[in-house]
């Protein structure tokens, strides 16, 4: 590493340096046992030096062909993304949602690089940009540089019925759907198109030869996602619902929020019968008699399974599932990216405060100062040991000087661009008034790309390559996404405007209906930030009625109301619901879960997973703890018997209580 910047910081303090000179002044070249050998050592420093983004010019002497010279040539314009303040926050935001050193190698460069353009950001905007969560993987890396130099990659992956083996697939595509990313390819063991989720690939992907097959001329993941889970069986619906419960259903519908019966969409079975149970607790679906009839029995049959207590021998004679392990070490190319832009960021401001630069690198500051003694021994090997990087941070205050050939904006590649748009993605649901920064970010990014490997936007569900299928979302009726989320967006983004706390703008009067309780509150809440997991989107709000912090998903948020509207806890009759699902499920809850319902163990994150089953028949323990009682038991409904609870009884009782009551509801009267 301090060879290579001694490298870039020898070439770029001159308008040019031969080649012969050069080898003279590095001492890692000059020491080198031969000719052969510094040869080598340069081409690769050169090849690391373009995957830096310095623009590296190589220059044959016109009267001496033998002579070469090198130079950091300043006057590349596409070396820098031409971004406004506002477009820069939008950017450092993406950057911070899927930011993490479990991602390697693109994630951890693609900070650092945003810092080296030397825009300020925003305050205002940043702390209104929603914080978010983008599935942070080691594999993601090799993934992204087969997609983009089209070479084949080989890993072994670990389909929902637990089976692992080797793939090696032609990448088309890598793209992220809900938070999670997923690889579209060839499958070359299976000779046909196949999707698989990253998060269970285990181990290091290994880029190989050239892929063969012909890439797609368009490649849309949520397309392919879309594809796997339509149905020739679709139709509206009639149904029952609490007022202000089933949202997703309401929404998908068109439906208002206080009605108790409504038409559905045009949608297929599978998709309905997954909203309709995921939401049994609220809604009783009326017509078709035989799509009421099914969800009966499904009920019937959930509640039969989870009377008395479960044998749990099975489970404890079972093998663990190993956890598999990825480890990647920073590299060099990702420690010199970062010193660089360390060095660009403090000079072009003077100085810099020493911890305010180790958050903005997402590194601690023991870190920080260990990259700076590296900035220390090293600079322009030209002139001798004399003209070396000067670099302070005593008293907490960082300075740098004499590096001016660091002074410059490292350009993004396609594989660092990728990620980016990813973290954008999963900005985009909560963005609101943001959207139009989200999308002019967005097309700024594809302008820098030579090529355009990925397709990031759009609504999908997860497959496997085996084709075991995972809660495929019901589809939208064509529409744009509900008024009703679009108005509590904009609300919400004009509340966190408001810095003073005495601003009334800065309150907003809400109706909340909260999954585990019947009814509706009401409540008057100061926002503070906007987060999300990459699914669901979240607010992050002081509650005047809890009188304290309170985490809001905002797609409950059901409507705003007047600011003299009085507060209230829940106020809703026990219609649907006659159980107490409130709270966290203490302690440890085992469950068993066929294929199609491995999708729970992934939402909870589930802290031990055991093979079961056979091999016709594959099945998964999963050991949950202290998971929150109404999404579970929503959850395992919405499986529609492809999960069962094992442990405890009492979470068993209040499955066969709330099953038993939904299911007469269904029952023919």
């Amino acid at each position: 590493m301090e060879r290579l910047l001694n490298v870039i910081m020898t070439i770029g303090s001159r308008r040019r340096i031969d080649r012969s000179k050069l080898f003279r002044v590095i001492p890692d070249y000059a020491d080198a046992p031969s000719e052969s050998a510094a040869e080598r050592m340069f081409e690769r420093d050169k090849a690391a030096i373009l995957e830096l983004g310095l623009p590296l010019v190589t220059e044959a002497d016109v009267l001496d062909e033998n002579t070469v010279y090198y130079r950091l040539d300043t006057t590349a314009g596409d070396a820098v993304l031409d971004l406004t303040t506002a477009e820069y926050t939008v950017l450092l935001a993406a950057s911070r949602a899927w930011d993490d050193a479990a991602a390697g190698g693109a994630a951890r460069r693609v900070r650092s690089k945003l810092l080296s353009l030397g825009h300020d950001a925003d305050p205002d905007l940043l702390r209104r940009a929603p914080r978010g969560s983008v599935e942070s993987l080691p594999v993601l890396t090799p993934l992204l540089e087969a997609v983009t130099s089209g070479s084949t990659v080989s890993f072994d992956y670990r389909a929902t019925t637990g089976a692992l083996s080797t793939r090696t697939v032609e990448p088309w595509v890598v793209g992220v759907h809900d938070g999670h990313w997923y690889l579209h390819g060839w499958d070359r063991v299976r000779e046909d198109a196949r999707i698989f989720r990253a998060s269970r690939i285990e181990s290091f992907p290994r880029v190989g030869k050239a892929a063969s097959q012909p890439r797609p001329a368009r490649v849309d993941l949520a397309e392919v996602l879309g594809r796997l889970h339509t149905g020739d069986e679709s139709a509206p619906a009639l149904v029952e619902a609490a007022p202000y419960k089933a949202l997703e259903l309401r929404d998908r519908s068109d439906a208002p929020l206080d009605v108790e019966r409504f038409e559905t969409a045009a949608m297929p079975r599978p998709a309905l019968r997954r909203l309709v149970l995921g939401s049994a607790r609220w809604v009783t679906l009326l017509e078709p008699v035989e799509w009421r009839d099914e969800i009966a029995q499904v009920l019937a049959r959930i509640a039969q399974r989870h009377e008395g207590a479960a044998d749990l021998d099975a489970v404890l004679d079972a093998p663990a599932r190993p956890v598999p392990r990825i480890r990647v070490a920073s590299s060099g190319a990702e420690q010199l990216s970062r010193l660089i832009s360390e060095a660009s960021y403090v000079q072009s401001r003077s100085e810099v405060d020493l911890a305010e630069l180790a958050e903005a690198l997402g590194i601690t500051q023991q870190q920080l100062i260990t990259d700076l003694q590296v900035l220390f021994v090293c600079g322009d090997m030209g002139t001798g040991f004399e003209d070396l990087i000067e670099a302070e941070w005593e008293q907490g205050t960082v300075r740098v000087r004499n590096a001016d050939p660091l002074r410059r904006a490292l350009q993004l590649t396609d594989v660092e661009v990728t990620a980016l748009l990813a973290g954008l993605a999963a900005l985009e649901p909560a963005a609101g008034e943001e959207s139009r920064l989200v999308a002019a970010a967005r097309s700024k990014l594809l302008a820098t790309r030579a090529a355009d490997p990925a397709e990031h936007r759009g609504e999908g569900a997860e497959h496997d390559g085996g084709g075991a299928e995972r809660r495929p979302p019901a589809p939208a009726p064509g529409a744009a996404p509900a008024h009703r989320g679009e108005v509590v967006l904009a609300a919400v983004h004009r509340a966190l405007a408001a810095d003073d706390p005495s601003d009334p703008a800065g309150t907003l009067t809400i109706r909340y209906s909260a999954a585990d309780r019947p009814g509706t509150s009401v409540r008057r809440i100061r926002p503070l930030r906007i987060e999300t997991d990459g699914t669901r989107s979240y607010l992050r709000a002081h509650c005047e009625l809890a009188q304290g912090e309170r985490l809001f998903r905002l797609d409950r948020i059901v409507e705003l109301l007047a600011d003299d509207t009085p507060q209230q806890r829940d106020n809703g009759s026990e219609a649907g619901s006659s159980v107490d699902v409130s709270g966290t499920v203490a302690g440890e809850v085992w469950l068993r879960l066929e294929p199609p319902a491995h999708w729970i163990a992934e939402a909870f994150g589930a802290r031990e997973l055991r093979d079961a089953g056979t091999a016709d028949q594959p099945a998964s323990y999963a050991l949950l703890v202290d998971p929150l009682r109404a999404p579970l038991v929503d959850a395992v409904l919405e499986a529609a018997g492809a999960a069962d609870v094992l442990h405890p009884t009492s979470l068993r009782d209040t499955i066969v209580t709330v099953s038993r009551t939904s299911a007469l509801r269904h029952r023919p009267s």
